[in-house]
C-alpha cells in the first residue's frame, strides 16, 4: 500500500476511536494497547490487517496514540505475530463481524467471480479488484497475495471455459470444420519435404489464416482485390451474425488479439470449444476491419482518379496553353479585313491581317476551349477512361461484398444508381441498358447520374446477343441537343410572367 501523507480530516475520519472502540482498549495497557488501537482502525478502513509497522502511517500512529494515552514510539515493542496478535485479531473481526476466508469461502468467490465478472472483464488486476470489493461486502477477511491470485486465476479459467462452451455450440458442424481447417495440416507442413507442396509457408500457417491476417497495402486496385478475397474468404466460413451478441466486446477483442498472435500450433493445442472460439473471434473482427477497409480504400480510390484526372488534363493544359494577347485589337483587325474584301477566301483575307496568322487564331481557340465548361468535360472524360480501362473491375467487385444503404431521399439516386450497376455486372460488355430500364435522376441536375443515356440510346433485347443485352440504338425523332433545346424554351416561356 502507498504511503501518503494525511490531513486532519483524513485522521478524524478514520482514525478516531469510537465509544464501542474505547472500550475494547480500556482492558489492554502499553504496547499492546496501542498496537490494538491501530489494527481495529486499520482494518475498519482497509477490511483487513496490516502486514507489518510499515504500512501504518506515522500521523495516525501518533493520532492513536493520543487517544489511548501511550506514546507513540511504544508499538515498536508490540508483537506483529505469536499468539497475543492472533488473539487481538480474533476479537476485532469479533467485533466488526468479519470472518477468516475458508475454502467454501473461495469457491463461492470464484464462482461469484466467474459469473458476474470473469465473463465480460479479463485484465486480471481488475477482477482482483472486484473481488476484494466482494469479500468487504461478504464481511470476509481479504485472504493472502497468493490465495488472491489464485481465486482470480480460477474464475477466469472457469468463465472462459463456459464462454468458450457457449460459443462453440452455436456453430454448425460444417462451420466447426471449416474453422478447425484453418491451422489444420501445419504437422504436414513442418514435416515436407523441401520443394513439396507445403514448403514456404512455415509457421504463419495455411494461406486462408495467413492471408486474414495480413493488413491491408497502399491504395491501389490489387490491395482493393486482395481485401475483397479477404473478405470472401472469412464469409466463406459461414458464421452466425449473432454468434458474440451476449458476449462483451472486450472479451472478443481479447480473443481476436490473442488468436491474431498465436501460430497454427499452438492453437492446436487449445482444447476444441476454446481454439473454435478464438478463430471465430479472429474471423468476427477481421470481417469487420477488412469492410471498413474497403470503405475507406472506395473513399481514396474515388478521389485518386479524380485527383489524377485533374492532374493529368491541367499538365496537358499548361504544356499547350499560351495566351494570346490583344484580342479586341485582333477582333478589329479581323472585322476590317472582313468588311473590305468579303468575296475573298479566309486563308488569303482574314489570315493576313493578324499578326501571326493561322497560328496566332489557333491559339486564340485553345485559349478558350480550356476554359470554363471544357475543362470540366475533359477532366470527365479522362476520369471516366481511368475507371473503365482500370478501376472498373475492382469497383464492379466491390458492389458484391459490400451493401450501400442511406436513409436520406436526398441520397437515393445514388442507392439506385449502385443498384442498377450491380444488376448487370455480370451481363458482359454490355453498351446499352435494355428498353424500359430507369435512369436515377438526381434531382439538382434533373439528368441521369454519370450522365445517363436518354430513352432513346437504351437497348432492346437482340436475338442471338450476349445475355440479350447487346446494345442497338433505337430510331427516334429528335436528337438530344435538340430535345434539351425545346425543354429549355418551354421552361423559359412557363418562368415568363404573364
Amino acid at each position: 500500500m502507498a504511503r501518503t501523507s494525511l490531513d486532519l480530516d483524513d485522521l478524524v475520519e478514520h482514525w478516531t476511536l469510537l465509544k464501542d472502540e474505547q472500550g475494547l482498549v480500556s482492558g489492554k495497557r502499553g504496547a499492546t494497547r496501542l498496537g490494538f488501537a491501530v489494527l481495529l482502525k486499520f482494518y475498519t478502513q482497509y477490511g483487513r490487517f496490516p502486514r507489518g509497522r510499515v504500512e501504518l502511517p506515522g500521523e495516525a500512529v501518533e493520532f492513536v496514540a493520543r487517544q489511548v494515552h501511550v506514546p507513540a514510539s511504544e508499538l515498536d515493542a508490540y508483537e506483529w505475530s505469536g499468539r497475543t496478535v492472533e488473539y487481538h485479531r480474533a476479537q476485532i473481526r469479533g467485533h466488526l463481524g468479519f470472518r477468516e476466508c475458508s475454502v467454501a469461502d473461495a469457491d463461492k468467490l470464484t464462482a461469484w467471480l466467474a459469473e458476474h465478472v470473469a465473463c465480460k472483464e479479463r485484465r486480471p488486476e481488475q477482477v482482483r479488484v472486484e473481488l476484494l470489493a466482494r469479500c468487504r461486502t461478504e464481511c470476509i477477511e481479504p485472504p493472502t497475495p497468493g490465495r488472491c491470485d489464485r481465486i482470480v486465476g480460477a474464475a477466469l479459467r472457469v468463465a472462459e471455459e463456459t464462454l468458450t462452451a457457449r460459443i462453440s455450440v452455436r456453430l454448425t458442424v460444417g462451420c466447426i470444420e471449416r474453422i478447425v481447417a484453418l491451422v489444420a495440416g501445419a504437422d504436414q507442413e513442418d514435416d515436407a519435404e523441401p520443394g513439396g507442396a507445403g514448403a514456404g509457408e512455415g509457421e504463419d500457417g495455411p494461406p486462408v489464416l495467413g492471408k486474414v491476417k495480413e493488413a491491408p497495402g497502399n491504395v491501389s486496385l490489387e490491395t482493393m482485390l486482395t481485401e475483397i478475397d479477404k473478405l470472401l474468404a472469412v464469409r466463406a466460413v459461414g458464421l452466425p451474425a449473432d454468434l458474440f451478441a451476449d458476449v462483451a466486446p472486450k472479451v472478443v477483442a481479447g480473443w481476436r488479439a490473442r488468436a491474431a498472435v498465436e501460430s497454427p500450433s499452438h492453437l492446436r493445442t487449445h482444447p476444441l470449444p476454446l481454439r473454435v472460439t478464438l478463430l471465430a473471434a479472429l474471423l468476427h473482427e477481421r470481417e469487420r476491419e477488412i469492410t471498413d477497409t474497403l470503405v475507406e480504400l472506395l473513399i481514396s480510390t474515388v478521389h485518386r482518379i479524380g485527383a489524377r484526372a485533374e492532374k493529368k488534363v491541367t499538365e496537358q493544359l499548361v504544356n499547350a496553353f499560351k495566351k494570346v494577347s490583344g484580342k479586341e485589337n485582333i477582333l478589329f483587325k479581323l472585322a476590317e479585313a472582313s468588311i473590305g474584301a468579303p468575296e475573298g477566301t479566309v486563308r488569303e483575307v482574314v489570315y493576313p491581317a493578324v499578326s501571326g496568322g493561322e497560328q496566332t487564331l489557333r491559339e486564340l481557340v485553345h485559349e478558350f476551349k480550356t476554359r470554363g465548361p471544357v475543362y470540366r468535360r475533359t477532366v470527365q472524360t479522362t476520369l471516366k477512361a481511368s475507371y473503365t480501362n482500370h478501376y472498373r473491375r475492382g469497383l464492379i467487385k466491390l458492389l458484391d461484398v459490400l451493401e450501400f444503404r442511406s436513409s436520406n431521399h436526398t441520397h437515393r439516386p445514388v442507392i439506385e444508381a449502385l443498384a442498377l450497376v450491380a444488376r448487370y455486372a455480370a451481363a458482359g460488355n454490355t453498351t446499352y441498358y435494355p428498353l424500359g430500364e430507369k435512369v436515377p435522376v438526381h434531382k439538382a441536375s434533373g439528368r441521369g447520374l454519370g450522365r445517363g443515356r436518354p430513352p432513346h440510346r437504351q437497348a432492346r433485347p437482340a436475338q442471338g446477343g450476349a445475355h440479350g443485352l447487346r446494345g442497338r440504338r433505337l430510331p427516334g425523332p429528335a436528337r438530344p441537343a435538340q430535345v434539351q433545346g425545346d425543354l429549355g424554351r418551354r421552361r423559359r416561356q412557363v418562368a415568363q410572367p404573364g
